[in-house]
């Protein structure tokens, strides 16, 4: 853990590298490039540097490779909901279900529908597969370890205060002028509080410094080092029990 935020910055410089590769190269065979925010959900890889990293912190804390699934194969799981869904990153051990990680990045300059869109996803994605797991998908495995990350374009978009509509009813107190970046941390926080994912993190970071790999972390609560210490515990328990 000694060299974590070295780590950390060799990821978000990975991301950034990746996105501004793949923003060159959309739309050179056929001309047209996606609009808005969808490039990033069409790109693909760009968050590949935090599962390698996740993957590094597993292996180090005495977690065997072979139990750590992550790219693009073998990463579904059943739902109870829907027949299947892709995670980012599973940890399985002798047949058990150790952990499920979901990554998800946030680039303006479109940040209203999806944010409400990753809200909606995270709370079903964490609400199906806890289903699975009561109704016995994961054969005798305990509850799973959820995790959740989400790295944000720090810009002017994603700072200012945002207006409620209230046609009804008012809105919780906190969400009153709040930013997209706060609304963000107060999900976040309350998708964990609820005890929908066991850790989750917020990762903010600018495209004009993220390159070099400069990040904030708005809440020490959201921090990767919470985030990934929760994720520790859970695997070195299970490797000194026998997984």
């Amino acid at each position: 853990m000694k060299d974590l935020e070295a780590s950390l910055r060799e990821a978000v410089s990975s991301f950034w590298k990746i996105h501004a590769r793949q923003s060159r190269k959309q739309g050179a065979k056929t001309g047209k490039k996606d609009a808005g925010a969808r490039k990033d959900a069409t790109g693909g890889a760009q968050l590949d540097g935090f599962t390698d990293l996740i993957r590094d912190l597993l292996v180090a804390g005495s977690l065997k490779r072979p139990g750590i699934y992550l790219g693009r194969s073998k990463i579904e799981l059943p739902g109870w909901f829907r027949p299947e869904k892709k995670w980012d990153l599973l940890v399985i051990s002798k047949e058990k279900l150790i952990a499920a990680i979901e990554l998800k990045s946030h680039i303006g300059p479109s940040f209203g529908n999806n944010y409400n869109n990753r809200t909606e996803e995270s709370i079903g994605n964490a609400t199906d597969i806890l289903a699975a797991y009561r109704e016995g998908a994961f054969r005798d495995s305990l509850r799973p370890w959820l995790g959740y990350l989400m790295l944000l374009e720090d810009d002017e978009g994603s700072r200012r205060p945002v207006k409620v509509r209230e046609p009804h009813y008012g809105v919780f107190e906190e969400f009153r002028g709040a930013s997209y970046a706060k609304r963000y941390e107060l999900t976040l926080k309350k998708l964990v509080r609820e005890r929908l994912y066991d850790a989750a993190c917020l990762i903010t970071s600018s495209c004009d410094t993220g390159i070099e790999g400069d990040y904030n972390e708005p809440c020490d609560e959201l921090s990767f080092r919470q985030f990934s210490e929760s994720l520790l515990a859970r695997a070195i328990a299970h490797s000194r029990t026998g997984g």
